[in-house]
């Protein structure tokens, strides 16, 4: 086969894996639509006690992220290099892991729920709400674990169609539930939370189902064991990535505090605004994962081509990628803040918003496809010191000055936003700007 027939091979199957993750990142987009959407229309104080545990939220999923990134690279390097029994043996470590992992989250966020809005900054009208509203999304917390880190273990033998299946069942789930609770009976911000928690619960339970009926991935229950040396393998790849998501969504957690202070409407703004950008993230993310599963492969092949041949077709389709999608969320900005709110004012400080940022989405697809390469070949370390390096030293700090020192509005708060994921970018070039320093990172001895 010719290089660039090989090339035009890897190239469909990128987009084979990546259209049903790109799929299934909309679809849990858009439960975060619905559930901002349905709750915007109670008014201003529903939509922060909504949002403003956001963060939070992020941060807790960070654990089970990790540990999926790390699961994900491990399969698909077994699957790559043929080794059946070592695929096993990760999907065995894969369900104690998840199910570990939501019973320790869980618990902690069961403990706080009460303390979190307060050190969050919200105000006292709203505390109550955002308190319940996070108890409830997370009592079913192993089963977000199961699908966050069984999802992992199932794309990682190159099978996205499965885990998009279950996340649009769950989704559908989540926009009738939500209907019926908000409006129907009447349950408000309560009632959202328990539509997210019983579409959660049912996302869970179906992945394990699915998982469990993957020939590659099962086992008999009588064989299950805990295997320290694999779980010494994921933790080398998995904390640095915990570590980044943490670093990333403590870094959020601050900037969503600093925002707070801001006032209800310009945080309501905020909030909104950065919940409608997240589907134009879309391409990006859908490909990260396809992309660090066949570097995965590629790697356990010990195929130095296809190696590059993935990377550099990754990164070329997901620039072009969010560049449209950039120019898309540029020109709909206005109404798709109005999808969320009545206010107007909110809707027409959030727009402006979308539309700075808008102009840097290559940039944050850069990064994230790139990311995704490291991840796949295991090198997660340097996109921790990324991480915590771009989000402190330019993120935080420069937003503290903006809101605290210098007193200035929310336009300056983005502009710190936008700095930071352009810096991120090119700090992750770096590694692979030359021909000698690609050779070195795409080895596969």
């Amino acid at each position: 086969m010719t290089r660039e027939n090989a090339r035009a091979q890897l190239l469909g199957t990128l987009l084979a894996l990546s259209v049903p993750t790109m799929l299934e990142e909309m679809l849990a987009t858009l439960l975060q639509y619905v559930d901002t959407a349905m709750v915007g229309r109670l008014g201003e104080r529903a939509t922060a006690a909504v949002s403003i545990t956001t963060t939070i939220n992020w941060l807790v999923g960070s654990m089970a992220g990790a540990i999926g990134m790390a699961i994900l690279a491990m399969i698909s390097r077994a699957v790559g290099s043929g080794d059946k029994g070592r695929i096993q043996s990760l999907s065995k470590q894969a369900l104690f892991l998840a199910t570990g992992c939501g019973a320790v989250t869980g618990s902690i966020c069961l403990i706080l729920s009460p303390f979190i809005p307060v050190w969050m900054g919200a105000e006292k009208a709203i505390q109550a709400q955002a308190s319940t509203y996070f108890f409830i999304i997370s009592l079913p917390m192993i089963f977000r674990a199961w699908t966050t880190i069984l999802g992992a273990s199932i794309r990682a033998t190159q099978n996205t169609r499965t885990p998009m299946l279950i996340s649009m069942t769950a989704n559908c789930l989540n926009v009738a539930l939500n209907y019926i609770l908000i409006y129907k009976v009447n349950m408000g911000v309560t009632g959202a939370a328990v539509a997210s928690a019983l579409s959660y619960s049912v996302s869970g339970i179906l992945m394990f189902a699915a998982y469990r009926r993957m020939k590659l991935l099962c086992w008999p229950w009588r064989e299950f064991s805990v295997e320290l040396p694999l779980l010494r393998e994921c933790a080398g790849i998995g904390v640095p990535v915990l570590g980044t998501s943490m670093t990333s969504c403590m870094g959020h957690v601050v900037f969503a505090g600093l925002v707070s202070g801001m006032g209800t409407t310009i945080f309501a703004a905020h909030s909104i605004a950065v919940t409608a950008e997240t589907i134009f993230y879309i391409p990006g993310y859908g490909l990260r994962t396809a992309t660090s599963a066949l570097v995965g492969a590629a790697l356990g092949e010990k195929n130095q081509r296809k190696l590059k041949d993935t990377g550099s077709l990754s990164v070329f389709l997901t620039v072009f990628l969010m560049c449209i999608s950039g120019l898309i969320l540029f020109f709909t900005a206005y109404p798709l803040m109005c999808l969320f709110t009545p206010s107007e004012e909110v809707a027409s400080l959030g727009a402006k918003m979308l539309r700075l940022v808008a102009l840097s989405e290559p940039f944050f697809g850069l990064m994230i496809v790139l990311e995704g390469i490291f991840y796949g070949l295991g090198r997660t370390k340097y996109a921790f010191w990324v991480e915590s390096f771009s989000m402190w030293g330019i993120r935080i700090f420069f937003t503290f000055l903006c809101v605290k020192v210098w007193k200035l509005d929310l336009r300056a708060v983005w502009y710190c936003m936008i700095a930071d994921n352009v810096f991120k970018s090119l700090l992750f070039v770096l590694p692979v700007a030359t021909r000698k320093r690609r050779d070195r990172i795409f080895s596969v001895g």
